[in-house]
This record gives structure tokens, sequence and C-alpha cells, in this order.
């Protein structure tokens, strides 16, 4: 196909950034399993070395992490990728490249614990200052700003309360006060969101989740809306070593393929789980965008092509009644992460956001009572059938407290 960027995007996510190996004809990209690359001659060698194209060590580039970091810009509209070891390898890379000493960041509120608990222990060291604001309301993110500002870190939806925050309106935000704008996408994943085309400048991803989907690769990814900022960020990533091995790269791939169809059928069996779940007695409340109540609805439909796999909610009973629920579950599996192809359920106030104090949580939205459910794809039936049966052994009978 001449240009895969005007074709449907099952195509792009299939081919996009990929072609069969010129010297062998294999469909699938090769890994390319070398920490080093020959040169021809001295003379190339030190082309390679003041910037001319071709490989030179795989902490410096990769043909396997270069097809997969193609394929990634391709879908975020970005104008290329740089692939890390990790979704947090990513967020450091941007931090290190925008966050100076006496530098200032405004930060979603109920951001992944760690990218926050970072910023507030090993960033502070150094004199990073940062305001953690509910960017569900951008003027929050307006108020907070301050003439050191120099970036705007929103996940939208957020984890785990699923809040969404204005892309555009924080995009316009940030730039008249010359910072730069970060998006976290990795609940919503490319497939279902762009935000560089709503105005963001860089784009994270941790593709241990949708992306990659099959729960056996951790890894991330940063795409850019410019070349100047990508090659900033790419000064600072290959330094600081955080970058993606040729193995990594190559499960993603593989992974990805499936993205669409993934997310069609996790956010179908989601949808179904949600409005299951706003109808049940022993559940005191569903956060799911979704729903056609939900305050940010219509956002959600702006913005994004559906509402995701991640649905949160809380059991009557408090605290106490959600650990039973969730330690009665038998289909889904208690553990942390998303975006794999099976359930999987936790409990974010004493797991992914053990390390934010009792506090913040509070303040964030992140209620003890808050479980969080990764849709993934089994028969929708099996999936209901295995949170009833949770639920009657998790109430036993106390239904009707609050």
């Amino acid at each position: 196909m001449d240009d895969v960027r005007r074709a449907g995007p099952h195509t792009r996510i299939i081919h996009g950034g990929q072609q069969a190996d010129p010297e062998t004809g294999a469909v699938s990209t090769p890994i390319y399993q070398s920490s080093t690359f020959a040169f021809t001659d001295a003379d190339q060698g030190a082309d390679r070395f003041s910037g001319a194209p071709g490989c030179k060590y795989t902490r410096l580039g990769n043909p396997t992490v270069a097809a997969l970091e193609r394929n990634i810009a391709l879908l975020e509209h970005g104008c290329g990728a740089l692939g890390a070891a990790s979704g947090m390898a990513a967020i450091n890379s941007v931090y290190l490249t925008f966050l100076g000493q006496g530098a200032h960041a405004v930060v979603t509120d109920c951001v992944y614990g760690p990218t926050r608990t970072i910023l507030e222990t090993e960033y502070a060291r150094f004199g990073v200052q940062a305001t953690f604001v509910d960017s569900s309301h951008p003027d929050n993110v307006a108020r907070a700003l301050r003439p050191n500002t120099k970036l705007v870190y929103i996940e939208s939806p957020a984890n785990p309360t699923l809040k969404l925050t204005d892309i555009a309106r924080c995009a316009d935000i940030a730039h008249r006060a010359g910072a730069i704008l970060v998006v976290d996408n990795t609940f919503a994943s490319p497939y279902l969101q762009n935000p560089l085309q709503l105005g963001a400048d860089v784009v994270i991803h941790s593709m241990t989740k949708f992306i990659n989907g099959h729960t056996d690769v951790v890894a991330g990814i940063i795409v850019a809306r410019k070349e100047e900022v990508l090659e900033r960020i790419r000064s600072v990533h290959v330094n600081l070593g955080g970058t993606m091995d040729p193995h990594q790269a190559w499960l993603v791939l593989r992974g990805i393929k499936t993205l669409g169809l993934r997310m069609e059928r996790a956010q179908a069996n989601a949808r179904a789980l949600a409005y299951y779940l706003q109808r049940h007695a022993a559940v005191k409340w569903v956060n799911y965008p979704g729903l056609v109540d939900h305050p940010q609805h219509d956002l959600m439909k702006q913005q994004m092509r559906g509402p995701g796999a991640i649905v949160c909610f809380g059991v009557r009973g408090g605290l106490e009644a959600g650990r039973r629920f969730i330690n009665s579950v038998q289909l889904a599996t208690l553990a942390v992460s998303l975006g794999g192809i099976e359930t999987l359920i936790e409990h974010p106030a004493s797991m992914t956001h053990a390390g934010v104090s009792a506090d913040e949580r509070r303040k964030a939205g992140i209620s003890d009572d808050l479980v969080r459910i990764a849709v993934g794809c089994e028969d929708y039936d099996d999936l209901e059938k295995d949170l009833e049966q949770a639920f009657e052994k998790a109430t036993a009978g106390k239904v009707g407290e609050v």
C-alpha cells in the first residue's frame, strides 16, 4: 500500500511502520538481537556517529525497535517515537528533559501512583516542584501555573478514577504559559484517543498494557508532535539508558496487531459489566465514561472513539466488603496492571496507589472502597457469573449496608 496513513485503523495497526524484510522476505519483523553493528569502514562509522542514518549500538537505535517506533508514531499521528524499557522509563526521560532545578510541573492528582510519588520524592531532592490538581476541571490547571512551570502532565482517562481531562483546553492553557503538555494515553490506547491531534506535545504509553495486550512484556514509549521536541527527549533518553531491547519490541509488535480487535471486545464487555454493576444491589456506585449518565460522557464522545475497558465501582459495606469481593473472584485474576487479554481486578488504595498518602488519595478521589476491573476478552456471561458469585460471598446478607 502506497500510504498506510490513509488506511483504516485496523490496517494501520497491522501494517504501520513495517514491511517484509528486504533480504529474506520475512513477513514478521526479525529480532535483531545484537548489541552492536559492524561498519564497512572507518569512514562509515564516523559518519554514523556524526548523524548519518544507520545502526551503531542498540542503546542508540535498533531495527526491531525502530519498526515499533514507526508503528506507534503513525498510530498517534506523531513525528516519531522512542521505545523505552518501561512506562516509568518513558516518564522519567520526559521529566528529566523538561524539569531542571527550580522548575515546576502541574500534574493530574490521580495519576498512576509512581508517576506522582517519584516527583514528590526523587525529583524534589533536586529542587523540582509539583502541584497536583483535579485536571478534569481545566481551570484548576490554569490556577496552578507559575512563572517557572515547564510541564503540564495529565492522564486521561486517569488511573484509577477514570476522570477525563479536556486535552484541547489544557493544551491551550499550557502553551499560553510556555509549558509543554504531556498526556499519558495508556488507559485509552491510540485506538481510542490521539492526544497529539488535540494539541498535546508529547504522548506517553505504558505498552505493558493495551498496546501489547498479553501480560508478558514491560515496555513504554514516548511520541512527540514536533521533531525538535522529540530530539530534546532523545538526547536525554539514550544517555539515561532506559531504552528498549529488541526482544521486547518484537513481542509488542506481535501483540499490537490485535489491538483493535482486543479493544473492541474488551470495551463491549466493560460496557455490559458497567450496566450490570449499576443495577446490582451490592454496588454503591459505578464509574465508567460509557454510561450515558456519567458526568463526562459528552467529553468522552468529543475526544475519544470509545470509553475503554476499565470499570471502577464501590462495594456496599466499605473496604472489608470490597476485600471479600476481590478475594472471591475465580475467573478474574487478582493482580495489578491492565490491558491484557484476561480480566484483572485490584484494590488501588492498598496496591497501585499505596505509596500515596491516605489524605492525598482522598483528595484525588481514590476512595478506600474503590475496586478497579480491567476487563478482558472472555465470554461476557462467564465474567458476569464470576462477579455474581463473588458478590454473594462478599455480602452474605449484608447487601443493605452503606
